[in-house]
């Protein structure tokens, strides 16, 4: 299935009725927006213990072991299909709960964020709230790594070199997602988003997370508030129980892989 969030694209793998393999070099074809299919992320459906298990690829063939929008899609898909409005997902981020919001909008919990430095991870001991980096960041982990850097004016960034840049910094042996932040109010946040692995996305949905979480930390904002990514709009709640995000999905296509292009990737 061809699914996204808000502009942030997925291809997403049904494999709880046969195991399905892949490959670096498969998930990297797939990937291709000419010879493949194009994607900014990769998800399989597995069985698990609770209704179904979520693993993901980036467009490089790395994994992550959480895509907030990825999951949102796939909730819905799921409960479309069981006719359910709450559902229970196993991933490496660990359990995520998810439910019908109502006006045809999903919400999924991502669970606590992580701010203590080698939980992120960072690669030594510091305050994750004021990271040693110019521009004075803050380092969140949502079950992958994240450093906001908060701007006068979002626009103005050169996203593209912005962020391949701090991607790799030393600081994160994981490498790290890269947002850039501009506060327009207590409730309201303007983001652009660059992904480890992939590169410049319309949307992130833990980027999103990790930003509020960071926003409320600083005190610029308050814990919900209404995040305007490049591809849409999506509401972030950090609550007791972990950071809700809520927002809409599309389901754009489902298909198969032909034999063809499957012995062209090896």
């Amino acid at each position: 299935m061809k699914m996204h969030g808000l502009g942030n694209d997925f291809v997403v793998v049904d494999a709880r009725a046969q195991d399905v393999p892949l490959s670096q070099g498969l998930v990297r074809a797939i990937a291709h927006r000419q010879m493949g299919i194009g994607f900014d992320q990769l998800a399989v459906i597995s069985r698990g213990a609770g209704d179904a298990h979520l693993t993901f690829f980036n467009a490089d063939g790395s994994t992550s072991a959480a895509c907030g929008n990825a999951t949102r899609c796939i909730a819905r898909h799921l409960m479309t299909e069981s006719g359910r409005d709450a559902l229970h997902l196993t991933t490496d981020r660990g359990d995520l709960f998810a439910r019908d919001a109502g006006g045809e909008l999903t919400s999924v919990n991502m669970g606590a964020p992580q701010t203590d430095w080698h939980e992120i991870p960072l690669a030594q001991e510091m305050d994750s709230l004021h990271l040693p980096i110019d521009g004075d960041p803050v380092g969140t982990g949502m079950g992958n790594p994240h450093c906001t850097f908060f701007v006068a004016d979002a626009e103005a960034v050169d996203l593209a070199a912005f962020g391949a840049v701090h991607e790799h910094h030393p600081l994160f042996p994981e490498r790290t997602n890269v947002q850039v932040a501009q506060v327009i109010g207590t409730d309201h946040i303007r983001m652009r988003v660059w992904e480890r692995g992939v590169g410049v996305t319309l949307a992130s949905g833990s980027s999103s997370c990790a930003t509020a979480v960071a926003a409320a930390r600083r005190g610029l904002t308050g814990h919900a508030v209404r995040i305007d990514l490049d591809g849409g709009t999506i509401h972030i709640d950090w609550r007791e129980d972990g950071v809700w995000m809520t927002g809409p999905t599309m389901h754009v296509a489902s298909g198969c892989f032909t034999a063809e292009f499957l012995a062209s990737c090896g």
